[in-house]
């Protein structure tokens, strides 16, 4: 269904993370129409701090302020859940039993953390020795749990692709490793590090950084392997590769789950029939939906064809207002996503590997000339833990960087 374009439109964004934050504040800066953001959540966290807090290199109120401190000026915060949405209609639907209309839709609703679909997690990660940084809370209780540790098993597990920075799940085990060799404890504890892939990342010039700092604090890494489920009460969780499986007790268990889009996605049509994690069907470059030129997204829910990370909304963001700018004037989509990504690794309590790439896996360096940020290197420790913060509170929310 087309429709003609209006002199001030009406713009909804579903969610009010990064990537909601993010584009809202851009279009609302280009002037493009009135503004509003659906996001039910009261508190803002900045999501890469916590693998920090899980490793105990900063204090969980870093990572966390109210929403309505972090709402783009200019922007509408309608508090509210998206129930569902009628693209030929143009109609959001809400949990309240309110209804909003669009002339263009934006989804950035992230990603849904599915616990539930490993038998055992949750109750795996309601029990004291249960932990995560992917979660607020289990990333605070992390903090102490992996700094008092002394002696035991530890278990890292990584999510399956596709996921939100899945890879950053190795972040706390580095983290906490150097902690305890920096108090002579480490050879007393078996660290387990549980991958679904065959390498640590996927990327040569990373992987070979990721692998020297895995040798370096002795963790015993099991590769192909997948979740299958967890004993709460035995303290033991099951991993498989195929028809293989095995069972580790452990002491400790910090723990990633599958992930996968808001099912409201699909259950609105904006989902490919043939995707079974339900992203919006958008084109992987111009970001518009392949079946509803007045949709858009970006972000983790989106169809982007990359590893999904905080980092590659930025771009995202840029190329998104570039081509709805266009749409509004009737004109095709001319602006394109690479698939930038990026992933910065916390392999010390000092050092940082930066692993920034393209949607074929290739080295994309922000800086051209400076491409050994791969590396491990003090400098980019700096920019992960004390610039980025410091950028995403004060530019990226509001549309300045």
């Amino acid at each position: 269904m087309s429709h003609s374009p209006t002199s001030h439109p009406r713009i909804v964004v579903i969610g009010g993370g990064n990537a909601g934050l993010s584009i809202a504040g851009r279009l609302h800066r280009a002037r493009l129409g009135d503004i509003t953001v659906i996001e039910p959540r009261t508190r803002h966290v900045y999501a890469p701090l916590q693998s920090h807090i899980a490793g105990g290199t900063a204090r969980a109120s870093q990572a966390v302020r109210p929403q309505a401190d972090v709402i783009p000026p200019g922007v509408r915060w309608l508090r509210d859940e998206v129930f569902t949405v009628d693209p030929e209609s143009r109609r959001v639907h809400l949990v309240s039993g309110g209804q909003l209309d669009y002339d263009q839709l934006i989804v950035a609703a992230g990603l849904r953390l599915a616990w539930e679909s490993i038998p055992g997690l949750t109750e795996a990660m309601a029990a004291p020795e249960g932990i995560s940084n992917y979660d607020y809370a289990l990333a605070a209780r992390a903090s102490t749990v992996l700094r008092d540790l002394r002696g035991g098993t530890v278990v890292f597990t990584q999510p399956p692709e596709p996921a939100s920075c899945g890879a950053a799940a190795q972040k706390p085990l580095y983290l906490a490793c150097d902690w305890w060799r920096s108090i002579g404890v480490l050879d007393d504890i078996r660290v387990v590090l549980v991958l679904p892939d065959p390498v640590p990342f996927g990327i040569p010039s990373i992987d070979r950084e990721l692998h020297r700092a895995l040798e370096r604090y002795g963790v015993e890494v099991h590769y192909s392997r997948e979740v299958r489920s967890v004993d709460a009460t035995a303290r033991t969780l099951t991993i498989g590769h195929g028809d293989a499986e095995e069972t580790i007790a452990y002491d400790v268990l910090h723990a990633v789950p599958p992930q996968r889009a808001p099912e409201w996605i699909a259950g609105s049509g904006l989902a490919a029939d043939d995707d079974p994690h339900g992203f919006v069907d958008v084109d992987d470059e111009t970001l518009q939906h392949r079946r509803y030129p007045d949709v858009w997204s970006l972000g983790d829910a989106a169809t982007v064809a990359t590893r999904r990370s905080g980092g590659a909304i930025r771009p995202q963001a840029k190329v998104l207002t570039a081509n709805l700018r266009s749409a509004l004037r009737g004109k095709a989509p001319t602006a394109r996503y690479d698939g930038y990504s990026v992933v910065p690794f916390t392999v010390s309590r000092g050092t940082v590997v930066f692993a920034e790439f393209d949607r074929w896996g290739r080295p994309a360096p922000t800086i051209p000339f400076w491409r050994s940020l791969s590396r491990e290197r003090r400098s980019t420790w700096i920019a992960d833990r004390r610039v980025l913060p410091w950028v995403y509170w004060n530019l990226i929310l509001r549309g300045l960087a």
